[in-house]
């Protein structure tokens, strides 16, 4: 018997994610696209995997460009998830209105997001009707750090950023920039109440900070 579609969609949708616009570049053409199938995979070297459906014309683009970046949604960014998921002009021809800059790739990194990395391609494994993309961290960064492979080069994010972007004066975003965008059983969430209990141990703390579903 054959699994049931839609109740493993129900089923991995109780897991709560982060939500993610991958970008690429190449050629002058620049692309994104919403996703929440992202982790990280390991410390040494630094790796993350992102997971797309092979019918999405992002693909072929990833292929060409052997980079991607991974933009991590704050709360306030719930539109971007929203423009980079549709099949629409705003998103194909003007990139969601999305303002952006670059750090090590060549990859958009989209301003005021909650944190990035950009990477290079290492590896692609299919994945029944999705295509598994290995990327090694080049670069990473939150609102104000920004630090590169060579870890000697570290800037902060105003350094980073065109002229259009701007943080505030003490170098702190606001407190709701810098909650994330969730995701869970197919709607958008956003925390309303701080929870926060002690880091655990970086022996026993988990890898993985983000699954498919």
């Amino acid at each position: 018997m054959a699994m049931e579609k839609e109740f493993f969609r129900q089923v991995m949708g109780r897991f709560t994610t982060g939500v993610t616009v991958v970008t690429t570049s190449s050629q002058g053409q620049i692309a994104g696209i919403t996703v929440n199938s992202f982790s990280s995979i390991s410390l040494n070297p630094p790796l993350v995997m992102i997971s797309i459906d092979i019918n999405s014309h992002t693909i072929p683009l990833l292929r060409e460009s052997k980079i991607f970046a991974v933009n991590i949604l704050s709360a306030e960014q719930e539109h971007l998830s929203r423009g980079f998921a549709t099949q629409s002009p705003e998103r194909h021809e003007h990139f969601c209105h999305a303002s952006y800059s670059t750090a090590a790739t060549g990859a958009p990194i989209i301003d005021d997001v909650l944190a990035f990395v950009d990477t290079r391609i290492v590896a692609e494994y299919p994945a029944g009707d999705h295509s598994i993309f290995l990327g090694q961290v080049e670069a990473m960064g939150t609102g104000q750090r920004v630090v590169y492979e060579n870890t000697s080069n570290i800037t902060t994010n105003d350094e980073m950023r065109t002229e259009q972007h701007t943080i505030a004066a003490d170098g702190q975003q606001s407190f709701q920039s810098e909650l994330p965008l969730i995701y869970f059983q197919g709607k958008y969430r956003h925390l309303t109440v701080p929870y926060q209990t002690p880091d655990l141990s970086s022996e026993h703390a988990p890898i993985s900070t983000a699954a498919s579903h």
